[in-house]
């Protein structure tokens, strides 16, 4: 099935691909998203990837639509060729993986038959693709869960869930960066601040790759609210 392109009112046009999470769709998005990046094409605002369509934001008085159209059908036409690469980065996520701050942890392992230690070895130390960013701020929609951890939503959504919270939703993995609302069922925590008002810029992209690696509490309260953009810079300066 071949992206189709779509108005989506008067400000924005979408190409939409197939409805399925796949790397191979999500690299042809990020390539698409980054040439028209690169062109600096006049009235353009924004490009927003998404898992299967990516979003041009325009100021329809600047741009010349028309033309864009053009530029967009010719970029369908080129599928995988000539694909603009950005070097991929893989962050590693330190997590206390237990009942305490894992409030859904024991009732996952039964759900699969597993003991907590299998779930523990199954969700850690593997790379996790970022299809896209949403739902809150620095919130990564991850792909990559291993299938003997699929797990539906819960049927009533808490309202509160602990900033950090490692979850499972379907057959995606992820991380609260913020306390909120959810549903998603909770086997961990990281002790990093995933998101800082005071540093709001986002470090991950889509493409990016996430690993969760497994610590104890005594490195969880030594890291208890820690930038994770400070984290990550330290990591780079120690390197």
């Amino acid at each position: 099935m071949e992206p189709k392109m779509k108005m989506a009112g008067d400000t924005c046009i979408n190409l939409e691909f197939p409805n399925v999470m796949s790397e191979e769709v999500s690299e042809r998005i990020l390539s698409i998203a980054r040439r028209i990046e690169a062109l600096h094409i006049p009235g353009i605002l924004d490009i927003v990837p998404a898992y299967r369509e990516v979003s041009f934001m325009f100021d329809p008085l600047v741009i010349d639509l028309d033309n864009f159209k053009e530029i967009l059908a010719h970029e369908l036409m080129l599928k995988t060729q000539n694909q603009s690469v950005r070097t991929t980065s893989v962050f590693e996520i330190p997590v206390l993986y237990n009942e305490k701050v894992g409030l859904d942890l024991k009732e996952v392992a039964g759900i699969h038959d597993l003991s907590i230690d299998e779930v523990i070895d199954l969700h850690a130390n593997r790379e996790y693709r970022i299809y896209m960013l949403g739902f809150l701020p620095g919130f990564s929609f991850l792909g990559g869960l291993d299938p003997r951890l699929h797990t539906a939503r819960k049927a009533t959504p808490r309202l509160e869930i602990p900033a950090g919270s490692i979850a499972i939703g379907g057959e995606q993995t992820g991380y609260y960066p913020v306390t909120s609302p959810g549903g998603w069922q909770i086997i961990g925590q990281t002790p990093l601040k995933m998101f800082d008002s005071q540093q709001p810029t986002v470090i991950f992209h889509a493409g990016d790759a996430i690993k969760f690696l497994p610590i104890d509490e005594q490195k969880f309260r030594q890291l208890k609210n820690v930038s994770v953009n400070d984290y990550f810079s330290k990591e780079k300066t120690n390197e």
